[in-house]
């Protein structure tokens, strides 16, 4: 027998365990506020600014042409002329696939961070190292590049692969690209460690928040009504039913 057309429409709930999801986003949520906060303190930021300046003598002093065309190449990966078209086709392949919350969740993750991008970057407005080998704009706190990583990569694998040990798997390897992506913008001295840092923070809290929110709206429109079972008349037996008294 085949489903109903309604039951074959209908999404795998986007999270597994909504608990330990929002306990998990509460978390990096909850982390990536302190940093934007200890940055916004001047105080604070003179401390962290020394810490900048150390990572910054080391990435430079252990440049090497190999790891410095790596670096180039994931500096190309976080333009928006690649980002942009590999979302788009992320997203497409959803739509086909008629999995609208997870498209929902999913592009709202890339829209919010892309709203915060400019706006962060405009109230911080903080100076990029010197000497960067490659060429930047605006601000250099958050970085764009490794918001841009970890957001796409972890909407990505939230709305591309089922919970369980998969996601898990792919969650941990999106993770490990982005913080190589943030590393790479500190190698390059595009970025401050402290930039790269805050930027797969927000990147990843957007494409968590933005999880969390669909996947309640998505178990809120599953709910619904449940649907009447039609009553039999009295005297009338089922069709599959051949007794004495069905006449």
């Amino acid at each position: 027998m085949t489903r109903p057309a309604t039951a074959r429409r209908r999404e795998d709930a986007i999270l597994a365990r909504p608990r330990q999801a929002a306990l998990l986003t509460a978390g990096v949520v909850a982390v990536t506020a302190v940093v934007f906060v200890l940055v916004a303190d001047h105080g604070t930021l003179a401390r962290i600014q020394r810490l900048d300046d150390a990572w910054l003598r080391l990435m430079v002093s252990g440049r090497t042409p190999p790891l410095t065309a790596i670096a180039e190449v994931l500096n190309i990966l976080g333009l928006v002329y690649v980002t942009l078209p590999v979302r788009i086709v992320l997203a497409g392949f959803l739509a086909l696939r008629r999995r609208w919350w997870h498209l929902a969740a999913f592009t709202a993750a890339i829209v919010l961070s892309e709203a915060l991008i400019g706006s962060l970057k405009g109230i911080y407005d903080r100076a990029r190292p010197p000497g960067s080998l490659v060429a930047t704009t605006n601000a250099s706190f958050p970085s764009g590049h490794a918001i841009a990583a970890s957001v796409t990569v972890v909407a990505a694998v939230i709305a591309l692969v089922p919970a369980g040990r998969r996601r898990v798997l792919w969650g941990a390897a999106a993770a490990a690209f982005s913080v190589v992506m943030g590393l790479s913008r500190a190698y390059l001295a595009a970025h401050w460690l402290s930039d790269a840092t805050a930027g797969i923070l927000l990147g990843t809290s957007c494409a968590l928040v933005t999880a969390l929110i669909a996947d309640q709206f998505q178990r809120w429109h599953n709910k619904g009504p449940r649907p009447v079972r039609p009553q039999r008349p009295a005297g009338v037996c089922p069709v599959t039913v051949d007794l004495p008294f069905c006449q």
